[in-house]
């Protein structure tokens, strides 16, 4: 369900290359742990890394509905290649944003053609979901700064060009580009996740690295509050819709089993208790798609209501992902525990969308939080005197 025609004919395509070069090899990604550079190029060639860079920078300048549409299918497809827009869609927007006319001019159509991969480097063993504790530090020297800690949970760190690295300076909290080259910076794999098991997820070390001031991206002390704040919102963004796709191919996958599959003398779907679940991952669907649909609107209106509504989206669609992808391995029977089928995969990918750009606890208390001061916006709008001081 989409807003237009040219978003269902945009949806069309991407589930033709999805089809094509992302699905048939998702669950080899998900055994080998890696993915292959084709598939990088693939998604390079179709400019679909640049899907939302400014056209003056060789992006598609794409509409947030677009980018959404796109991020569903991937993540229908496979969530490690989901996951590799959503963190170089984030770098890009980044610069978009918050770099400076050099570093737009330099980075922004490297990465929009898919030349350099980008990486967001924010987590670290000590700050998770408290993005503010920070414990890499950045040291001024001269016309450098010097970069020292550790990050950990980094999507796409073994395959990255480029780092947006956050980092503690003496102003607070700030944002840097750190080339992969870079002396001082070296990347160690994490192999073993629950989900997204493709996404070459590393630790990045840094040791006295050596970053020019002209790498700075937003003014010192605006890292976290400012452009790590913008980027988080269009990751949250990318994956509840990745979870819409989540939730499509939970779906088909038990549609198509339940159809085929007979117990009892009857196909499974004519069970009233397997009917039970298909109609909660139907509805949970449909309710998924809607909500991310509508964050994409307010988005491109520019509606201040977007970053509620993006929360919104992101814990219902993450926590709908899930449950359907326990139900579908339920119904799939001990077929959905083997390595036959691809169940496993679609668990433990929403599992892990329950957790990354603010886990489903931050995202409750981001949403009870804007469901207060919207009462309290209206009874100060309408109510009497008296209400509002508690008499």
């Amino acid at each position: 369900m989409t807003t237009s025609s040219p978003h269902e004919a945009a949806r069309q395509e991407f589930r033709a290359f999805v089809e094509a070069h992302v699905a048939p090899q998702a669950d080899e990604r998900h055994r080998n742990e890696t993915t292959r550079p084709e598939t990088v190029r693939a998604l390079a060639e179709r400019g679909y890394l640049g899907v939302n860079t400014p056209e003056r920078f060789g992006g598609g300048g794409r509409d947030m509905i677009t980018v959404g549409l796109l991020a569903g299918e991937l993540g229908r497809g496979c969530s490690s290649i989901r996951s590799l827009f959503t963190v170089h869609t984030m770098v890009a927007q980044a610069v978009a944003r918050w770099g400076t006319k050099e570093q737009k001019a330099t980075w922004l159509p490297r990465l929009a053609r898919g030349e350099q991969i980008g990486a967001f480097a924010l987590s670290e063993p000590e700050a998770g979901s408290d993005a503010a504790a920070i414990a890499t530090t950045a040291r001024p020297d001269g016309d450098d700064y010097v970069l020292d800690g550790h990050k950990v949970w980094i999507t796409y760190g073994e395959l990255a060009d480029v780092f947006l690295v956050f980092a503690r300076a003496p102003e607070g909290p700030t944002a840097f580009l750190v080339e992969r080259d870079r002396p001082g910076l070296r990347t160690e794999p994490i192999f073993g996740m629950f989900g997204i098991r493709g996404s070459m997820t590393a630790k990045v070390y840094l040791d006295g690295c050596r970053v020019p001031r002209a790498n700075l991206v937003a003014r010192p002390g605006l890292g976290v509050s400012h452009v790590a704040g913008m980027a988080l919102d269009l990751g949250r963004y990318t994956v509840a819709w990745g979870c819409v796709g989540i939730l499509d191919a939970c779906l088909a996958a038990t549609l198509d089993y339940t159809s085929a599959r007979r117990q009892f003398g009857q196909p499974l779907k004519e069970h009233q208790l397997v009917r039970r679940l298909v109609s909660d991952m139907v509805t949970d669907a449909h309710a998924a798609r809607l909500l991310c649909t509508e964050a994409g609107r307010l988005k491109d209106a520019g509606d201040p209501g977007a970053l509620a509504a993006t929360s919104i989206a992101k814990y219902f669609a993450s926590t709908a992902a899930a449950r359907a992808a326990g139900d579908a391995m339920q119904l799939h029977g001990a077929n959905g525990c083997s390595a036959g089928f691809s169940l496993q995969r679609y668990l433990g990918d929403a599992k892990i969308a329950e957790v990354i750009e603010g886990s489903t606890q931050i995202q409750q208390i981001v949403i009870a939080e804007y469901g207060y001061q919207n009462r309290a916006g209206e009874r100060g709008a309408s109510a009497p005197a008296s209400v509002e001081k508690g008499t």
